[in-house]
């Protein structure tokens, strides 16, 4: 008898697609663990508190997130910004922070504040990514030092050197070639359970993940912060919630265009906004440092073939699974292998085009390029992508302020008409000046706005100023096609609109002016 089996879409079996899912979050998992481990070591926190964070913000983003496959975590982008809270006011202001930065976030979903993601250009975008891979490389060498006898960190030399490098390199091969001849189980799994078995068989001495921390532990207990509820608690947590908040969203936002592009579907950004915002809020109340989205988890994920929220579930499961049960095991596998995994993350991350086309885009959105890359690395992601749009705006503004230019003529009336073309805003108002001579005009001045726009009260100020120019010297202007609400923000200049109803345009003008001027 022929039966066909049940499918999940593609011609894939629902059991094949949930093994791979489940498959997938187990390697996940294991490449989470060193990760909180290290993050809450950078934040200054128990190991536990990076661990709890990672299985709470995994789990409820992979419930309610906006990008299924997507992987958040505790980060090292956040733990930077803590430690100096912990420092100075101890761990339970950090739970406090934790949960107002989650508060925040939600606020920033309910307003649909994700959105704003879609001005980031792509130059900013590809200087994220290549930022990010080169702070996950530098990441990684820290498992190349030992504590030496005076007690400072030393790097690795002689056998220990070339053992580890041995096995993140067999890691790497395994993970390169394994593809080539079976999917059936990812790759980077076969990898870390191909090395640990081959460092345990042959009971290599080599730093293993329970070198950094015991991973042992009891499930997270509900726990209100222990700190005063006032004024002043406030000030003190709330600019680094703000920061927290920023810079989760910035990185869960770009992760998820990026995971979305590489997967070819969509990802909803206020959705993905609430998620972490609640996932944050709970964190904080469990005892956990707080996460976002991780981009080499995301990219462990989709490269092993998580598409699915269940791989994200699973990894959050799993990883508890560590805490309670497998912590002795966990903590059995070689460093070599989970540094192995991430370094081809590494590799597949980093935009490698960027250096075929380096010479070919313009140079501004090269030094853009460069520019994010180069402050992901030496400071934060936010601060990385906030000065790349910003950079980005300006060379807009610059080359925009370029483009206006004006037509001139004289109409059988003998008026000289200006067809003014290119937009009109703050970066060229000095040049709209410029183009006019009100000195040498004839009597009767006709400015044509048919094929120009009117941006900002920087435009409508040049228009008024322009115009009290023309009167100064005793001449009439007449201005055409203005959009409504240009006239009526007009002020000096207002009345010398001629009004075409059937081709004036209409606009909204981003300008705020003074609603008391008089007429």
């Amino acid at each position: 008898m022929k039966t066909t089996g049940l499918k999940a879409g593609g011609g894939e079996t629902i059991f094949g697609r949930t093994k791979t899912e489940l498959l997938s979050g187990l390697t996940v998992a294991l490449a989470l663990v060193p990760e909180a481990v290290a993050f809450a070591f950078v934040a200054g926190v128990h190991p536990l508190v990076g661990l709890y964070a990672a299985f709470i913000v995994g789990l409820i983003t992979a419930l309610i997130g906006g990008r299924p496959g997507m992987i958040s975590g505790a980060t090292g982008a956040l733990a930077v910004v803590m430690v100096s809270l912990v420092a100075q006011h101890g761990v339970e202001y950090l739970f406090g922070a934790v949960v107002l930065m989650g508060i925040l976030q939600i606020l920033a979903g309910i307003f649909r504040l994700g959105k704003f993601i879609r001005m980031v250009p792509h130059p900013v975008m590809l200087g994220f990514v290549n930022g990010l891979a080169i702070v996950i490389f530098l990441a990684q060498l820290g498992q190349f030092k030992v504590v030496g006898e005076d007690g400072a960190l030393e790097w690795l030399s002689g056998t220990p050197l070339y053992t580890m490098l041995g096995l993140v390199a067999l890691t790497m091969a395994i993970i390169f070639f394994m593809p080539k001849l079976t999917k059936a189980i990812p790759a980077p799994l076969i990898g870390i359970g191909a090395v640990s078995f081959l460092v345990i068989g042959l009971n290599l001495d080599v730093s293993t993940v329970g070198d950094l921390a015991s991973i042992a532990g009891g499930l997270p207990d509900f726990h209100i912060p222990m700190i005063p509820l006032t004024l002043e608690t406030l000030w003190i947590i709330l600019p680094y919630s703000l920061i927290l908040a920023a810079i989760g969203l910035i990185e869960s936002l770009l992760t998820l265009n990026l995971v979305a592009e590489i997967t070819e579907t969509h990802g909803g950004a206020s959705k993905e906004c609430v998620a972490q915002g609640v996932a944050n809020t709970v964190t904080g109340f469990f005892g956990g440092m707080g996460g976002c989205a991780m981009i080499g988890q995301s990219m462990i994920n989709v490269t092993s073939g998580g598409r699915k929220r269940l791989s994200g579930i699973s990894a959050a499961l799993f990883l508890l699974c560590f805490i309670l049960f497998a912590s002795p095991l966990i903590e059995r596998i070689p460093l070599a292998a989970l540094v192995g995994v991430m370094f081809m993350v590494v590799i597949g991350t980093f935009a490698w085009s960027s250096f075929r086309i380096i010479n070919k885009i313009p140079l501004s959105d090269a030094f853009v390029l460069v520019l994010v890359s180069a402050i992901t690395v030496v400071s934060d992601l936010a601060v990385a992508v906030v000065a790349g749009v910003i950079v980005s705006a300006l060379v807009y503004a610059w080359e925009s302020a370029k483009k206006i230019h004006v037509r001139t003529s004289i109409n059988k009336e003998g008026s000289k008409v200006y067809e003014l073309e290119g937009p009109l805003f703050f970066g060229s108002v000095a040049s709209f000046q410029e183009l006019f001579d009100p000195k040498n005009d004839p009597d009767d001045v006709i400015i044509d706005f048919k094929n120009s726009r009117v941006v900002d009260h920087s435009g409508l100020q040049s228009i008024d100023s322009l115009a009290e120019k023309y009167t100064n010297a005793g001449k009439k202007l007449h201005l055409r096609h203005l959009s409504k609400d240009c006239q009526a923000l007009l002020h000096k200049a207002r009345n010398l609109v001629e009004i075409s109803v059937l081709e004036d345009p209409y606009y909204g003008v981003a300008a705020d002016y003074d609603k008391n001027y008089a007429d």
